[in-house]
């Protein structure tokens, strides 16, 4: 494994950092949330049409750059440093990939080039939530979906012709009330062959209504899709795979990319922190120097750098890898989550009243971190799964990476400590009478003589 970032990759992230930290500060954020699209449309345009930044991941025939995953999950670190609006999410990192990895060679021609150029935008509604669909927090067996009277959006086919149609509906659709262009995921035929299937529909077909929801999280619009017998397109065709294993991998680069979006913020957030500790004065000296505030921004800073390396470690799993993506993935995601929960809630306890404020960008790093888990967790599910994965606590569970996962050792690396764990208490239990024997029980007592002595003096 070669954990050093090349040139390029350097390149990509310092010209993307030097464009957001111009055109996206904290008042940019808060002034770009509340338009209609809820992002900066013209910002978003510059970096799909300069920077290239929506086909990152999509290969050079489909107008993409070529760069691969990796390069992704790098431009959503930097995104997340400055919380960037922007439909990059639901568009490059959860709808492409299932338009390249499902669609139709005319599908890939006609759709993947638009959304390399920033031309269309794509939301993904899944009716069963993202943690389940995308098989972060378990199986995406497909019920999620719905069927029979199970809700969800059902598909059926027209009688007279070759078309589908959609009738039901999605919550927390990330940029759906926005979006050119919904992949929605609806269950397909009746009991006997019931399957789950992805659906093309135009944003502004008859029969959509999209009703744009408040969200915790503003930097990340959610809608919600209500489908009225609207016509659709199947992605694949007539003859299209099942979409689990694709959700399934599409959910693996989305924990990868959620982990370095939350690394990203979390550094920023403790990069101001820092910054306004050692400028705030109280007891006439900066509030940076007491030792206590030293200790709880050291431990802050531990708990980025080592979220920052799993980050890093799923980055390269999603190139190099793709076999410890869907444990690596997971596990990022859960670390990254969890060290910007604790960073924002630091900051905003370490600004002091001004971090309370609404004025203030400090709350918008913490909303992010809760948002987040909600939609995509919560954390000790995501390393219930990978461990599941790994197998842990028992036979591995399937992996959907396309590469063969069974060859790959680091699963079985994972598994060989947790098949001994047993063994190992069993072990350290037969020595434990042999402790009391060292001279440490005299030690109790004499503090607490000590003691006695003390209170009958007193």
């Amino acid at each position: 494994m070669d954990a050093a970032f090349t040139e390029e990759q350097d390149e990509i992230r310092r010209t993307l950092r030097e464009v957001l930290q111009k055109r996206c500060g904290p008042d940019d954020v808060k002034a770009a949330v509340g338009t209609p699209a809820g992002y900066d449309e013209p910002l978003w345009r510059r970096l799909a049409e300069q920077l290239g930044l929506p086909g990152l991941g999509l290969p050079t025939e489909y107008g993409g750059a070529g760069c691969g995953p990796t390069e992704l999950v790098l431009a959503c670190e930097e995104a997340g440093r400055t919380l960037l609006p922007s439909p990059l999410l639901s568009t490059a990192v959860l709808a492409a990939p299932l338009i390249a990895d499902l669609g139709t060679e005319q599908q890939r021609a006609d759709l993947l080039p638009r959304i390399a150029t920033g031309a269309v935008t794509v939301a993904l509604a899944l009716p069963g939530g993202l943690g389940t669909a995308l098989g972060l927090t378990g199986p995406n067996d497909g019920s999620w979906a719905g069927g029979g009277r199970a809700g969800g959006i059902q598909a059926r086919r027209e009688p007279d012709g070759p078309g589908w149609r959609l009738y039901g509906q999605a919550d927390q659709v990330l940029d759906g009330h926005s979006a050119g262009l919904l992949l929605v995921a609806a269950h397909a035929g009746g009991y006997a062959a019931a399957r789950t299937r992805l659906f093309l529909v135009e944003g502004d077909a008859a029969g959509v209504v999209r009703t744009r929801l408040t969200a915790l999280d503003e930097t990340r619009p959610e809608a919600r899709i209500e489908l009225r017998d609207v016509v659709a397109v199947p992605l694949g065709g007539d003859e299209a795979a099942d979409p689990g294993p694709a959700l399934a991998r599409a959910g693996e680069l989305a924990a990868a990319a959620l982990a370095a979006e939350a690394v990203g913020a979390a550094d920023q957030a403790l990069t101001s922190t820092v910054e306004y500790v050692q400028v705030r004065e109280q007891f006439g000296r900066p509030v940076g120097s007491f030792q206590a505030v030293k200790h709880r921004l050291a431990d802050l800073y531990v708990q980025v750098q080592a979220a920052r390396s799993a980050a890093y470690y799923a980055a390269w799993a999603a190139a190099a890898s793709e076999g410890e993506l869907p444990v690596a993935g997971p596990l990022a995601l859960a670390q990254a989550l969890e060290a910007l929960r604790a960073v924002a809630g630091e900051a905003i306890q370490l600004h002091g009243g001004v971090g309370f404020t609404w004025e203030h960008h400090a709350h918008l790093y913490f909303k992010r971190a809760a948002s987040d888990e909600l939609l995509f967790g919560p954390v000790h599910l995501l390393r219930a799964r990978a461990a599941d994965r790994a197998g842990l606590f028992g036979p591995a569970a399937p992996m959907a990476a396309a590469p063969a996962a069974p060859a790959r050792t680091a699963p079985d690396a994972l598994a060989a400590p947790a098949r001994t764990a047993p063994d190992a208490p069993a072990a350290t239990e037969t020595p434990a009478p042999v402790p009391p024997a060292a001279p440490e029980t005299p030690v109790p007592t004499a503090p607490a003589t000590a003691t006695a002595t003390a209170g009958s003096a007193a």
